[in-house]
């Protein structure tokens, strides 16, 4: 394990309530426990493209719904893989060099040659402890797969996260991040090791690059929903690049035709989702 992320005291920590703010692609704002958390940053504007490697691009078809400089003070950020869309040449020069990133140790690699200082890399199943006075955050790497086996080396390693809150010895909330992950048999192992999840966030899109799909598409977002089973879920990273096939439509249905009890709820960009503790 990583030493501990130890980060200045605030003078509040608010457990009752918090909030993911959804910016665009899988960038989100999640504030909860008194941590600012920034995931998988792009800020590219609409009409621009992001290169993706082996010739490929995409363009932006949604604008993001806000910039870095309107983000306010970000404790750290939480990096499914290094990506140029998931990671892209504005977060590359705007963000605070010094700035906590935890993801995998492919992209602290690559960060570091971007001249990143504080990368904070994880295998799948290692954690990541970051403390705030009486608050404290484990982040987990959960086991993803971005495309199939033929093409795996064509893409970058990816990560999810499961994000455990503290106060105390108390447990808290729970908040599990997909990662651009297709389905795949480790995704059943999740819930064995990490039960009771109280929020997802869940990449879909249906991303496709040289002919294959390598994001769940709608359906299977779904049935990755049924297989880790939170109490409730915010689909995200479904329109925003023109390589996406499956857009939030195919997940609504999906999620309409499924008998799981989560709750799933709609963002568009600049909406924010406001969480309580489960008693459950």
């Amino acid at each position: 394990m990583n030493t501990t992320i130890e980060l200045p005291q605030r003078e509040t920590e608010d457990f009752d309530q918090g909030e993911v703010y959804f910016i665009g692609n899988a960038t989100t704002l999640i504030r909860y426990a008194g941590f600012t958390i920034l995931t998988d940053p792009t800020f590219l504007h609409r009409g621009e493209h992001v290169h993706l490697g082996h010739g490929t691009y995409a363009r932006r078809e949604v604008e993001p719904a806000c910039q870095i400089g309107d983000l306010g003070e970000l404790d750290l950020i939480v990096l499914s893989h290094h990506h140029g869309d998931h990671f892209d040449d504005v977060a590359a020069r705007e963000l605070d060099k010094d700035i906590p990133i935890v993801t995998n140790e492919h992209a602290v690699q690559q960060l570091t040659e971007q001249g990143f200082t504080s990368g904070y890399a994880l295998d799948t199943w290692e954690s990541q402890e970051v403390v705030r006075g009486d608050a404290s955050l484990r982040i987990t790497s959960m086991p993803g797969k971005h495309a199939p086996d033929h093409v795996a080396g064509l893409l970058p390693p990816v990560m999810g996260s499961m994000l455990d809150f503290h106060q105390g010895d108390d447990h808290r909330f729970r908040l599990y991040i997909t990662g651009d992950t297709l389905l795949h048999e480790r995704l059943y192992d999740i819930p064995r090791w990490y039960p009771d999840i109280d929020l997802a966030l869940v990449h879909a899109g249906g991303t496709t690059l040289l002919g294959t799909v390598v994001t769940m598409t709608g359906q299977q977002a779904v049935r990755a929903v049924e297989i880790v089973h939170p109490r409730e879920a915010i689909p995200i990273h479904y329109n925003d690049y023109s390589v996406f096939q499956s857009g939030l439509d195919d997940l609504r249905q999906a999620a309409g035709e499924s008998s799981v009890d989560t709750e799933f709820h709609y963002l568009t960009h600049g909406e924010s989702h406001f969480f309580r503790r489960s008693e459950r």
